[in-house]
């Protein structure tokens, strides 16, 4: 589908479901109104919605979108008090107890929430307007385990500023649990979900390794990886999404056998694989096929 194409069917998702979705996201109470919150889903949309992607696909992205929370992030990017008022009561507790799990110490722990608070708020201005990390928020997962992930992000660029200032073995002395890797923004992974990723990607065939690693490591399209399997596109298109819910549910398990509830589990699964310091490439391309794969992929372009 072409770009002028993939935007018409994304406004005409939008014009379908904006009644419904206006109205679960609560935004009159927020202050955001009713084409403010048009321009951010079509600005979601054009961000993760393929090119390829059905009417049908595109409702259902749009219908899987924590509106509400997105609507609250928004609002409170723009500055709105109501908004403000909300997001404070419902998050700044569950931000300090963040904070304290990952600092270990109350003086620390609430230095790097305030410091959160700040970058959240947009106390600097790009511009001449307010720049809010609350405005890069998508809806996709939740706004809670969304704002852990970027409280463990802050976290971890304040020790690579003062790594330097503190050697490694006093740090590994100091409980440190984690590495940095010099130009990558990183989270802190809870070791179970590590743990089981790799033991869901280890039960993998090679063929099915080797098309998620093209498809969310190596951004090849449907059609590429296709061409040079030799399958259909829409054949392609299915075996991802059957194997993403089957790895999803056994990750979900084996969280399980390693003492997370439920619900713990699928907070750890809210955050995007990409933003973890997990060895995904390690666990996909255990064999030669994925490798084949790109090296295939790199002599057609």
């Amino acid at each position: 589908m072409g770009i002028s194409k993939q935007l018409s069917a994304l406004k005409a998702a939008i014009n379908e479901l904006l009644p419904d979705l206006h109205s679960t996201s609560a935004c009159e109470r927020y202050g955001l109104s009713r084409d403010a919150f048009s321009v951010i889903l079509l600005e979601v949309g054009e961000k993760y919605v393929s090119d390829s992607a059905t009417g049908a696909e595109i409702r259902t992205f749009f219908l899987s979108l924590r509106v509400e929370e997105l609507a609250l992030a928004r609002a409170c990017a723009e500055g709105y008090n109501p908004a403000w008022e909300v997001f404070l009561t419902r998050y700044r507790e569950k931000l300090y107890q963040s904070a304290l799990r990952i600092a270990r110490e109350d003086s620390a722990a609430r230095e790097l929430a305030d410091t959160l608070y700040a970058d959240l708020y947009g106390t600097t201005l790009r511009d001449g307007k307010r720049v809010s990390k609350l405005a890069t928020y998508t809806g996709r997962g939740s706004l809670e385990g969304w704002l852990r992930t970027v409280l463990a992000q802050e976290y971890v660029n304040r020790y690579r500023r003062t790594r330097r200032l503190v050697s490694l073995d006093e740090e590994s002395e100091e409980g440190t649990q984690f590495r940095a890797v010099e130009g990558e923004e990183v989270v802190l992974a809870d070791p179970r979900l590590e743990q089981a990723i790799d033991e869901a990607l280890a039960q993998l065939a090679a063929e099915d390794r080797t098309v998620l690693s093209a498809y969310f490591l190596d951004d090849c399209t449907l059609a590429e990886i296709a061409r040079l399997l030799g399958v259909h596109e829409s054949t392609i298109s299915r075996k991802i999404d059957k194997l993403t819910r089957q790895i999803r549910k056994q990750i979900l398990a084996g969280l399980g056998r390693r003492g997370m509830g439920r619900r713990q589990a699928e907070e750890a699964l809210e955050v995007d694989v990409r933003d973890l310091q997990l060895n995904i490439r390690r666990s996909l391309t255990q064999d030669s096929a994925a490798a084949t794969f790109s090296k295939k992929k790199a002599d057609t372009r």
